[in-house]
């Protein structure tokens, strides 16, 4: 056993290769992300990182950290095979790499901003009726096969755990540690079904450029003309950009979505069916990237091109995406008013009871910002019904922690201690160390504050009193 010492970068990668020969990859990925910690370049660390997620199936993940890896040490052939060996699982389950949304982190804002970074999750999560806790939404069936094949060895895990939701008593039950057992499994089975619907259903713009491809083949075959390479050209591209952007080079993303738009404004509309939706697609790729290099007023430029162009063509989706990306740009530049007219403009068209939670919860949070309190509280509850009705843990926690924040600043202390309560139970629940962390400390201060206010009282009461005699 390696004895650790605090702050060694090296014998942190080194017990994390352990963890992962002994097939332990949770205490393998914390290891290989604590040695990244101070040291974001630590190239042992970065390839541990993704040696535990490749092994926990994570391959989108582990294939940004792959390449990020192989940017800094090009000469280290294991980060070119574990590119390769990222990609083929990937293709093995969809055909193409699918984008991967990283998270921040930091104190108890850090909530809000991992919140923002689950959007992109939202259509995978499972639904609760509301007359049965623990019976599931009635779904389209789905095929075992391909079922299996999507989970490998973790479907006898998802059936094992299907059958433990029909007995009622077990689920009514609860741990030592007064989790519900309920609670527990509907955990697992939503994140296994989160794994194999994300390679099923998930559908990023290159995924709707490739129907455009195979439309495209059909037009070559009938007039016998040959712009397949316009496909080609198409789909390899948007795959570049959208790699670019998740590995953190959102410049030379920028860069590839505005040489792409330039060219596809030279083709005709019969060499690209789909010139328009393709065109606007690329406003919103390049309106990210500006985003993430902090062009702010670029970035929205660009989002407002691709909700112009969305509304000319008659496209909803891309009108809700085009809304949603300027609502994120208004908040980020502090105009929060803005932020809220926007996504209060998108909330007919959410799809889902989840995409409406992370709107409410973006507009809550705009609301405590502006200081209305009040309103921030209402918008936090509406996140959290809307959250209770999907069953995901984790906005609950996202929205839990709002309410809260709102009634702190409402100087409702009592209330705000029993919601922060609450949402330490979900974080547990989840194992997200660092919002337990973050909202202890909170929790910390407004009881501090509770207990102040607890004392002013009894002190003018005094007063009140011994002037009365």
């Amino acid at each position: 056993a390696l004895k650790l010492r605090a702050g060694d970068k090296h014998c942190l990668a080194a017990r994390s290769k352990c963890y992962l020969k002994l097939g332990d990859t949770e205490n393998s990925l914390k290891d290989a992300e604590a040695s990244l910690q101070n040291d974001k370049t630590f190239s042992k660390g970065l390839y541990q990182k993704a040696e535990a997620l490749y092994t926990m199936g994570d391959f989108e993940f582990a294939l940004v950290f792959y390449h990020r890896g192989y940017r800094l040490r090009p000469e280290l052939q294991k980060f070119k095979l574990g590119i390769e060996k990222s990609q083929e699982a990937i293709v093995n389950c969809i055909g193409s790499p699918s984008s991967v949304k990283l998270e921040n982190k930091g104190d108890l804002c850090f909530i809000s901003r991992q919140a923002e970074s689950k959007k992109a999750n939202e259509k995978l999560q499972i639904k609760l009726t509301k007359d049965q806790k623990w019976t599931r939404k009635q779904e389209p069936a789905r095929n075992p096969k391909i079922e299996r094949q999507l989970l490998g060895e973790l479907y006898a895990d998802k059936v094992y755990l299907e059958k433990l939701l029909k007995d009622k008593d077990l689920m009514e039950s609860s741990t030592k540690q007064g989790i519900k057992v309920a609670d527990l499994v509907l955990s697992g089975i939503s994140y296994l079904d989160r794994r194999s619907e994300f390679w099923q259903q998930q559908k990023p713009i290159y995924a709707r450029v490739r129907e455009c491809k195979l439309r495209q083949q059909k037009w070559i075959r009938d007039k016998k003309r040959k712009p397949a390479e316009v496909a080609r050209y198409i789909v390899k591209s948007m795959e570049d950009i959208d790699m670019l952007l998740t590995g953190d080079s959102p410049e030379e993303s920028c860069k590839k979505a505005e040489r792409v738009l330039k060219t596809i404004q030279g083709w005709s509309d019969v060499e690209v069916p789909n010139k328009n939706e393709l065109i606007g697609n690329l406003h919103s790729c390049i309106g990210n990237a500006q985003l993430e290099m902090g062009q702010m007023e670029k970035a929205l430029q660009s989002h407002k091109m691709d909700l112009e162009f969305a509304r000319q063509n008659d496209l909803p989706d891309a009108v809700s995406r085009a809304l949603d990306n300027i609502g994120r740009v208004y908040a980020r530049i502090g105009k929060f008013q803005q932020a809220i007219d926007t996504w209060e403009e998108k909330i007919p068209m959410a799809k889902s009871s989840l995409e409406k939670t992370w709107l409410f919860h973006e507009i809550g949070r705009c609301y405590l910002e502006l200081n209305k309190a009040e309103t921030a509280q209402s918008y936090g509850e509406k996140s959290l019904q809307s959250a209770d009705e999907e069953g995901d843990v984790e906005w609950q926690l996202h929205a839990t922690v709002l309410v809260a924040q709102a009634q702190v600043k409402l100087k409702d202390y009592r209330s705000a201690i029993m919601s922060f309560e609450r949402a330490l139970e979900k974080a547990k629940l989840i194992h997200n160390e660092a919002a337990q962390k973050a909202i202890i400390i909170a929790l910390d201060d407004v009881s501090k504050s509770f207990i102040e206010e607890l004392n002013k009282r009894r002190e003018e009461t005094t007063v009140y009193s011994l002037k009365g005699r």
